[in-house]
């Protein structure tokens, strides 16, 4: 499925205090909104709805990684806005999200694209487990009956065609999207939210949303090697990429050094070992085989362990073919397969100065290093 995420953050949040707007106050280290769109990244398409003062600005803090979209007067009218810019776009499916969420985790987003797979429209929330009250003037003035009674939270996720066509019959003033989806006659399923997942309302959330990011972030380095030798043939395949060559390059699969390191590196990261143990050369089925499907294993596997993966470097060490002029489309291509943005991916190259096996171009060598984040 084509999945697009939207991220709201077009509001000024004055409840939050301080002299800016909340999305764009420091929050460890960095501006609220980019805690958001990091931790959505991977999932696909981003799309950062901003006020029509703060486009500068987030062009600046949050670059080319993400399509950035004014917003209208009301929320709905800027989810509306973001989504007229999809359409057409072969979008399948599209999470919308609050920019003020800065914590949400990788498991609720699967949970909420899981249910979208039998579904028009999912959503996570909790339960609401506290006694309500009515009040007026600080006294109580009345009691209501929990039962039934959930606290929403987002990313909600539809149907594209869905969402759109129903915000395009609403009149407008929906506090949230699922309203809207319901108001065309929408059912919405409800998947399991998190504690943790809070949106920044009030000064003290800061101090909160603070300790939840010290507490859960888990960052892993994992580094990958990986050598082929040439034989007789007429194009290696590097990263992804098939290039002309007088020569080929050996090995029980297509030999792509290149990916090859790359898959090593996230599955050192995750201590899970090397390619070898997920695919052994002693089953005669990874004959030949592409080596996208060890790399696509790789970045699954780290999405379902909780991990995003923040960014690949790759380095091969070669003196021919020349890597530079296919390392565009290398990046591009590791990227497809991944499921990231190719600004994440690098792959540059090196010689030996003519020492040893790749000098004397017995071979290619590659190194790779992976970096996987869990918020």
């Amino acid at each position: 499925m084509s999945v697009a995420v939207i991220i709201v953050a077009a509001g000024r949040g004055t409840r939050a205090g301080g002299e800016m707007p909340k999305q764009w106050r420091p929050l460890a280290g960095q501006p609220v909104l980019a805690h958001t769109v990091r931790a959505l990244s991977g999932f696909g398409r981003i799309v950062v709805v901003l006020h029509p003062d703060d486009m500068a600005l987030g062009a600046e803090i949050l670059g080319g990684s993400v399509t950035l979209v004014a917003g209208g007067e009301t929320r709905d009218a800027s989810v509306r806005n973001a989504l007229e810019l999809l359409a057409g776009t072969g979008i399948e499916q599209v999470l919308i999200h609050d920019g003020a969420r800065p914590l949400v985790d990788t498991a609720l987003v699967g949970r909420v694209l899981a249910a979208l797979e039998g579904a028009e429209a999912a959503a996570p929330a909790l339960p609401v487990s506290d006694a309500l009250w009515r009040g007026a003037e600080g006294m109580v003035t009345g009691t209501e009956d929990r039962t039934g009674l959930w606290r929403a939270q987002t990313p909600q996720g539809f149907r594209f065609e869905t969402i759109l066509a129903a915000h395009r019959a609403h009149p407008g003033g929906a506090a949230d999207d699922v309203e809207v989806a319901r108001a065309a006659g929408h059912a919405v399923a409800i998947v399991a939210g998190s504690e943790d997942n809070l949106k920044i309302t009030y000064p003290e959330d800061f101090e909160r949303a603070e300790r939840l990011l010290g507490a859960r972030m888990d960052i892993r380095l994992g580094n990958g090697y990986d050598v082929h030798a040439f034989t007789e043939g007429d194009h290696v395949i590097l990263c992804g990429v098939k290039i002309p060559h007088d020569k080929a390059l050996l090995g029980h699969s297509d030999a792509d050094v290149g990916m090859h390191a790359a898959t090593d590196a996230i599955y050192g990261a995750l201590a899970e070992g090397d390619i070898g143990r997920h695919f052994p050369p002693s089953d005669p089925q990874w004959k030949g085989a592409a080596s996208e499907i060890f790399l696509a294993h790789a970045a699954e596997l780290a999405r379902t362990r909780g991990f995003r993966i923040g960014n690949i470097d790759v380095t091969l060490v070669c003196e021919r073919p020349k890597i530079g002029p296919h390392a565009e489309a290398m990046m591009a291509e590791m990227a497809r397969i991944m499921g990231l943005e190719p600004t994440r991916v690098s792959v540059k190259a090196t010689t030996s100065e003519r020492l040893g096996f790749t000098g004397r171009e017995e071979g290619i060598a590659a190194i790779a290093t992976a970096t996987l984040i869990k918020d």
